[in-house]
């Protein structure tokens, strides 16, 4: 079940901003000790040195990683092709980059605005524009072409979580359903599925360090604060997050693109 033998995975924001598990970070080493080849890139060296050290640890030798702004198209054409270098293909593409800024419409500046579509919508559409390519030619050669998971967040869906607003980035992601469905649709018949995982609150360093600062108050009044809003009364882990791209990325979800499955405890349901 949930085999990736044989498969190579681009994932992009593979890293982990502190000791912990990312989103990106479970992601790859879940894939890893699923069978697959993973390529990772983050901007951050740091961050991708922790899960280069993961890898390590559990002996997965099929990895390789590269510093990678995700909002440039020519940094992102170079790693592509340095995936195709080291494994020779890209099964699955993980595009898992963003980050959000509080404001509304009059309050956020437009400087923060343009930046929240790029790194939460134009990094997905610039891994998608390099490895849609390699992935049609892989379909007409082989007969597979790949998978694709774009990830999103419940911000884009009708409320916002514990009262925040953060209107650029509820649009950025809503953008992202949007980009994945009418993405799936053109490559429907081209080999490629393309998926989104829609993510709840979920237990990561890179949401509770930054959450926490922006909020003014501990890592622990955060965490209890956001684990009430949640009905099964606890976040996610990042495990979930990762578990959820697995089964979108597998064989098994063969006859399934187009959609997206919601990664919340409940959340929505209950609003």
């Amino acid at each position: 079940m949930l085999d990736l033998k044989g498969k190579v995975a681009f994932i992009a924001g593979a890293g982990s901003v502190a000791e912990g598990w990312g989103n990106g970070k479970a992601t790859a080493v879940l894939m890893a000790r699923q069978g697959a080849k993973v390529f990772g890139v983050d901007i951050s060296a740091e961050a991708l040195a922790g899960t280069s050290e993961e890898m390590a640890r559990e002996g997965h030798m099929e990895w390789a990683s590269r510093t990678c702004n995700m909002t440039s198209s020519d940094e992102v054409k170079e790693a592509v092709k340095a995936c195709l270098e080291r494994f020779g293909r890209i099964d699955i593409l993980v595009n898992n980059v963003g980050g959000s800024v509080p404001g509304d419409p009059v309050s956020l500046s437009v400087e923060n605005w343009d930046a929240q579509m790029d790194l939460n919508l134009k990094t997905a559409f610039l891994g998608c524009k390099h490895v849609l390519p390699v992935m049609e030619r892989q379909f007409e050669t082989e007969g597979h072409g790949g998978a694709i998971v774009n990830i999103s967040s419940i911000a884009q869906m009708s409320h916002q979580v514990g009262g925040r607003v953060n209107v650029a980035y509820a649009a950025a992601k809503a953008g992202v359903v949007a980009f994945s469905r009418s993405t799936a649709i053109a490559y429907v018949k081209k080999g490629v599925r393309v998926n989104t995982v829609t993510v709840g609150m979920i237990a990561t360093p890179l949401v509770q360090h930054r959450l926490a600062k922006q909020l003014g108050m501990s890592e622990q009044e955060l965490v209890a604060q956001r684990n009430k809003l949640v009905p099964m009364g606890r976040m996610g882990e990042a495990w979930d997050v990762a578990h959820a791209v697995l089964y979108f990325a597998s064989d098994e979800a063969g006859y399934v693109t187009g959609t997206q499955l919601v990664v919340d405890g409940g959340v929505t349901a209950a609003r």
